[in-house]
This record gives structure tokens, C-alpha cells and sequence, in this order.
């Protein structure tokens, strides 16, 4: 039993159980940093310290609240508060700029948009529905939202592109060994920065980007050193896909969706493949015996939005089996995702 000095016992008090006080107010910090953020705090410390009432009064808010969110945020560790009350950005605190590599200001500004917060105030009915907390929230499914809400789909798009290409797309055709020769067809590949990686990397692959109509119009293949050999071609991935690829890319999109739909989106890929080509499925792979993983949160937030999830090694064989495929290895990268190799049989 733990007591105070005047004999109070506080053995139930969350005060004296740091992990468990993170978990209740965690959204108050998020709160905190998200306001910081979208103030535009960090970017204002770049060159140095600041006090309140100079920070106040370059971002246009109040001094008066915002010491007193410094000061809970320096407690965190973002910030650091010296003499004469001025704060500097710490080394966490610096990834917080918009001008930093690494930066994480559209991975926190999304991550306490209200499209998030309100599918996270959902999960108690996702426990008891199995419904996303975001269709109950919005009325609507995550990506049929997003197209109807172009503002807030950049929102996402800008989150998405900072937590999953900034130096994810380096640090996959680092590790995996792509051929030297053939033709790489990036599926639902956005704006092809993971292909235009690869082929920069390897001059004798040519490639294909392959997405929706209005997304490869937005490429990021221009340049002499590619020049002729690429090509865009737009559609959709759950009907068919370019043909005649030896080597099919798969990033960031299985995750988003249900086994039902991966064996449709799977299958689309299959009957455009040839026995023995490959597919390289790049995504997040779960450990199998329940080991901590910093993606199990990020499996709690496709629950929150949608259907989709983070899988297992044994899952994602499961899925391609069914679709054709034969699961050869899975390859680690620096990065968060994993290189999931299969070939078609």
C-alpha cells in the first residue's frame, strides 16, 4: 500500500501509476500538440528560444494559455522551458517543424483532425458493432468521405505521404534486391515515388504506374534520367491491371481493406501476371506470437477508420494462397513495412 505522508492510502490513484495516467489523458497531450502544431510554435523556434509573450505574439494567440501548454509540453519533451521563461524545441520537439526531414507536423495534425479524434471516440460501438467508428461518426465510409471532401482528404494525403513515403521508398529498394532488367508496374502507386526509386536505382528496369485516372496525372516520374522509361496508365485496381510486368508492387494498400477485398484486388493482380513473376507486397508485418510492435496501434487505427488491418506473416500467406500466389520470404527493411515477396504459380 502506498501512503501520503498524512496516512492517505493512494494505491488506487492513477497519479502513482504514470503508464496508466498517460492513458487517460492521452488525448490532452495529443490536444496540446496538435494546437501547438497548428500554430505554427515549432517552425517559430527554429532559430532559437523564445518566450511566451514573443511566440504569442508572432502566431498570433494569447500568452497566457499558450505558456501554460508549453509548459505541459515540455514536461512531455518537446519542449524545454529555461531562464526568463523561454522555450526551445528539443531533439523530439524539432520533428514537430514542417522543415526538417522526418517532420511528423502532418502525422500529428491529422492524427487530431476530427475525422480521427471522432472514429476514436467511436471504438466503444466498433467493440459492440464491428462497424468502423469513422462510418458511424460520418455516415459514410473513410475513402467515399475523402472523395467527397477534398480538403480534408489532403489532410490524409499529406499524413500518409509523410509517415509512409519519406524515406520508406529508400529504404525498401535498399533492401530488397530488384532485378537489374524488366518491367516494374507499381499498382495503386499514387504518385509513383517507390517507382521512380527503383528505377533510378536500377537503369535497366522500365516501369509502369498504374492508379486511378486523376492520381498518375500527378506523377512524380519527370526527369532525363527516366526519360522513356516509364509510362502511366490509369484504371481500376479491383478490375484488372497492366499485363506483362515481371515484377508487380503492392504498397500500403492491402492494410486498408478486408481478406474479401485483398482476395479481389489480389486476384485482379494474378490474372495479369505470368507464372513465375513476381509480386512484392510492402506493408507492415505483425509478429506472430503477440510481441510488442509499434504497428499493433496502428492496427487499432484501421479499426477506427475501416475495414482494413495490420497482418501476420501466416495472414498475408493465407491471401495470397488463395489468389495464386506463392509466398517465397519476407524481407525486413529499416523502415517500418516489410518487403513480402510471392510468385505467381
Amino acid at each position: 500500500m502506498t501512503t501520503t505522508p498524512g496516512g492517505t492510502d493512494t494505491s488506487s490513484d492513477p497519479r502513482t501509476h504514470p503508464a496508466l495516467y498517460d492513458l487517460i489523458f492521452g488525448h490532452v497531450y495529443a490536444s496540446a500538440t496538435g494546437a501547438v502544431v497548428d500554430h505554427g510554435i515549432p517552425d517559430l523556434l527554429a532559430d532559437g528560444p523564445l518566450t511566451a509573450d514573443e511566440l504569442a505574439a508572432r502566431s498570433g494567440t494569447q500568452a497566457g494559455p499558450l505558456r501554460r501548454v508549453m509548459r505541459l509540453l515540455a514536461e512531455r519533451g518537446l519542449f524545454r522551458e529555461g531562464e526568463g521563461g523561454a522555450f526551445a524545441l528539443t531533439g523530439q520537439g524539432e520533428l514537430l517543424r514542417s522543415d526538417v526531414p522526418g517532420s511528423q507536423r502532418a502525422a500529428v495534425l491529422w492524427a487530431t483532425h476530427e475525422m480521427f479524434r471522432r472514429s476514436a471516440e467511436g471504438l466503444g460501438d466498433t467493440l459492440r458493432t464491428g462497424r468502423p467508428g469513422f462510418d458511424a461518426a460520418f455516415g459514410t465510409p473513410f475513402f467515399e468521405y475523402l472523395a467527397a471532401a477534398p480538403e480534408k482528404a489532403r489532410v490524409f494525403d499529406d499524413a500518409i505521404t509523410s509517415a509512409t513515403s519519406d524515406g520508406v521508398n529508400e529504404e525498401v529498394v535498399r533492401s530488397y534486391p530488384f532485378p537489374g532488367t524488366g518491367t516494374v508496374v507499381d499498382v495503386a502507386g499514387g504518385q509513383g515515388g517507390l517507382l521512380r526509386e527503383a528505377l533510378a536505382r536500377h537503369p535497366g528496369l522500365t516501369g509502369v504506374l498504374f492508379d486511378r485516372p486523376g492520381t498518375v496525372t500527378d506523377h512524380l516520374l519527370d526527369g532525363e534520367e527516366l526519360k522513356g522509361r516509364w509510362r502511366t496508365e490509369g484504371g481500376d485496381v479491383f478490375t484488372s491491371v497492366p499485363e506483362g510486368g515481371d515484377l508487380y508492387l503492392l504498397k500500403n494498400i492491402l492494410h486498408n481493406w478486408s481478406d474479401e477485398d485483398c482476395l479481389r484486388i489480389l486476384g485482379s493482380i494474378r490474372r495479369a501476371m505470368t507464372p513465375g513473376s513476381r509480386l512484392l507486397v510492402i506493408d507492415v508485418v505483425l509478429p506472430g506470437d503477440g510481441s510488442p510492435h509499434p504497428a499493433v496501434g496502428l492496427d487499432t487505427v484501421m479499426l477506427m477508420l475501416m475495414e482494413g488491418r495490420e497482418r501476420t506473416a501466416a495472414e498475408f500467406e493465407d491471401l495470397l494462397t488463395r489468389s495464386g500466389f506463392r509466398l517465397n520470404r519476407v524481407v525486413p527493411t529499416a523502415a517500418l513495412p516489410s518487403v513480402v515477396e510471392a510468385e505467381a504459380v
